[in-house]
């Protein structure tokens, strides 16, 4: 079994058999999560596709199985399936465990600060198709949900997000390089800042943040269409 393919079912074991936790009882929330996971992926994959053939990331095949879907190895495939459900789950863990929304007044000034800041670093490094595309979108998404959805779990999310970047520098730290001889993804960096976290490029987390922002909005609607609105447990 190839290294990457290990790295996505180690990354959706543990939330996958919690999930299942009679108290918490995730498993319910199933048809909200793979509302979410699926069109998201679609538009991830597409953008992979393109990044890929344009040689603004690869993948060495010498951590793959040889298995090509739209030009994309599977593990990548499957990466926007494993890691979005595993932030949905810590997401709703954090939900259940601080359900008094510690920044919520904090939540838009965060999010217009993210945004501008993002917007500015994304506008000057046009032609850094890395960065300027990733922070250009996610900049402008933070702000759709400031000012069109008007989200009231953003500061939830800003907290479960801080969480998440925990094991997100384990799982992207291994893929690019920090643990093993070869890194399993690699980057043009004349794409990129340059800057790393360790082996992981900076643009990573704020792609992340992106991708698991998307998959919230729509696991958030979901679940209000249920009758579960946000807040879903009770504050003591």
């Amino acid at each position: 079994m190839s290294t990457y393919l290990w790295i996505n079912l180690l990354s959706l074991s543990i939330p996958l058999l919690l999930s299942f936790e009679p108290r918490f009882s995730f498993y319910r929330k199933a048809g909200a999560v793979l509302t979410a996971i699926i069109p998201v992926a679609l538009f991830f994959i597409i953008w992979d596709i393109l990044f890929t053939q344009m040689g603004v990331w690869g993948f060495n095949p010498l951590h793959l199985q040889g298995i090509y879907f739209w030009h994309l190895p599977l593990e990548e495939v499957l990466f926007f399936v494993t890691i979005p459900y595993a932030s949905l789950f810590t997401y709703e863990v954090v939900n259940y465990h601080f359900p008094a929304d510690y920044l919520r007044k904090a939540a838009t000034p965060i999010g217009y600060t993210l945004s501008a800041l993002l917007l500015v670093v994304g506008l000057l490094t046009i032609g850094r198709w890395y960065t300027s595309v990733t922070f250009l979108l996610t900049g402008a998404y933070i702000l759709f949900n400031l000012r069109v959805l008007k989200s009231r779990y953003l500061g939830q999310f800003f907290f479960a997000y801080a969480l998440i970047l925990v094991p997100f520098l384990v799982v992207n730290g291994i893929l690019t390089g920090s643990a093993i001889p070869q890194e399993v993804v690699y980057y043009d960096n004349a794409e990129n800042l340059g800057i790393r976290i360790f082996t992981i490029p900076i643009e990573d987390a704020v792609y992340g943040m992106l991708l698991i922002l998307m998959n919230v909005n729509i696991f958030e609607g979901m679940l209000k269409r249920q009758g579960q609105p946000f807040p879903r447990y009770a504050s003591s």
